[in-house]
């Protein structure tokens, strides 16, 4: 009887794709299983790339860029006031050690901060603080160049009065004394070759209502002296009150929103604030003028908050200052722009309002304390009135820049910029230059070029005073 064939292993595996598996195999397989059951992984700590702090007279931030999303919990400590926050997940690094250095014996708000793990995965901040502050603690998902980061905003409790920081600085009188009589009125000009107010201008300037008395007040508890009381009566008796224009110059970018860059390293935020600046000393050199910066050092203003700012000291211009950048070097030129309502005048300037307006993305803003109804309310708001002036003002502006400098564009072009959305103040935006092209890097860089930009911006704005003199209006508020 011939013997049944015995079937092995390698018989029935023959011909299959996977090769066999040994029992050693599967035990092997059953033991690494049962002991990840027993002894789970270590969780992943994230690392700290970056810290960053820009402090202000508005609030102090304080960045931890990090290669994940992160956790934080805070809470306030008073007697002395401190702030204490706990991060997850997060072991102790060099990087995050050196924010202790980082904080500046200027800073308005902290004091010092001391780093340390509190436990394990979990990282505790103490901020000793130099004011009761309220803090905003929030996450940003990767924007830019920048990847995760965790934010802490510290607010005074008393927030700063836009007015009462004017008056602090003495660009905006704190008793409210007028002008030397006769100075607006004779068209005197300061030194340099800006044109004077003329007389006619100064004289519609010059009928205004009580409304123009009370504008002129500034929001002070301080009674102003006895002389001045009776100086304004006989102003208001008369029926003439020389009127001061409060022109706000808005420096784009900042803190941890550089802008754009120039090939030989430049960033937009600061030359925009340098130029500004200068614009700032040549306007206030005029009697009946006065400015406020909507930033005045290196830190991030919101888009929203500039608008606001701007309405706060319930100005009569917003000024803008940019300096563009394109993907082509050869790009060039200076533009000036104004708020759309039907859409962009053009394809390059929907591209740029749509980049301007990622400021509050890359900048950083906490979304949960955004004021969304405010936002669509001004954008409701926005006028053809104010369209018309803004129009007015940009044509004037861009008229005195192109004595200097290329324009991109020979006309004031209009696009959904975020910045210009003040409902009730002409505003423009002016793309000095284009910071991409090397040689106009190299002007905005330049001392003499930035002088010439401010008077021919200063030139642009008096003329359409001369042309619009800002009456008695009523204010939105």
């Amino acid at each position: 009887m011939p013997s049944t064939p015995q079937i092995r292993p390698e018989h029935v595996n023959k011909g299959l794709k996977n090769p066999p598996v040994s029992r050693r195999t599967v035990l092997k397989a059953g033991a690494t299983l049962l002991l990840s059951v027993v002894a789970p992984i270590r969780a992943y700590a994230a690392q700290i790339l970056a810290v960053r702090v820009w402090p202000a007279e508005d609030y102090t931030r304080v960045t931890l860029e990090n290669d994940a999303a992160l956790k934080a919990t805070h809470f306030i400590v008073k007697d002395p006031e401190r702030m204490v926050v706990d991060i997850e997940g997060l072991e102790l690094n060099p990087t995050l050690k050196s924010l202790v250095a980082k904080i500046q014996s200027n800073d308005p708000y902290i004091k010092q901060v001391r780093v340390g793990q509190n436990r394990p995965n979990v990282v505790r901040l103490v901020f000793d603080l130099k004011e009761e502050v309220t803090p905003q603690v929030f996450t940003l998902a990767p924007a830019g160049n920048y990847k995760h980061r965790l934010i802490f905003d510290l607010y005074p409790v008393k927030p700063v009065d836009p007015i009462a920081a004017m008056i602090e600085k003495g660009d905006w009188s704190s008793d409210g004394k007028l002008p030397p009589s006769g100075a607006a009125a004779t068209g005197s000009a300061p030194k340099g070759d800006m044109p004077p107010l003329k007389t006619a201008e100064a004289e519609a300037l010059a009928n205004a209502p009580q409304a123009q008395l009370e504008a002129l007040k500034p929001n002070t508890k301080a009674e102003p002296r006895a002389e001045l009381k009776n100086e304004l009566k006989t102003a208001e008796k008369n029926g003439k009150l020389i009127r001061m224009l409060t022109v706000v110059l808005d420096p784009g970018h900042g803190g941890e929103d550089p802008g754009a860059s120039g090939k030989n390293g430049s960033r937009e935020k600061d030359i925009v604030l340098a130029i500004a600046k200068r614009l700032k000393d040549k306007i206030e050199e005029f009697p009946n003028m006065r400015v406020m910066l909507t930033r005045d050092g290196d830190y991030f203003v919101p888009l929203g908050t500039r608008v606001d700012k701007a309405r706060k000291v319930q100005a009569d211009l917003f000024v803008s200052i940019h300096a563009d950048a394109f993907v082509q070097p050869t790009a060039r030129g200076s533009s000036v722009f104004v708020l759309s309502e039907k859409g962009a005048s053009s394809s390059a300037a929907r591209w740029l309002a749509d980049k301007e307006n990622l400021a509050d993305t890359i900048g950083g803003v906490n979304v949960k304390t955004q004021d969304r109804q405010l936002a669509s309310v001004l954008l409701d708001l926005s006028t053809t009135a104010q369209i018309n002036d803004s129009l007015r003002l940009g044509k004037s502006v861009l008229g005195e820049i192109g004595g200097i400098n290329r324009l991109h564009k020979g006309s004031v072009e209009q696009a959904g910029f975020a910045v210009l959305k003040a409902p009730d103040i002409p505003s423009i935006l002016i793309e000095t230059a284009f910071i991409s092209n090397p040689e106009e890097e190299a002007k905005l860089l330049d001392d003499g070029y930035q002088n010439q930009l401010a008077d021919a911006i200063v030139k642009g704005i008096r003329r359409y005073f001369a042309k619009n003199p800002p009456l008695a209006k009523n204010r939105l508020t």
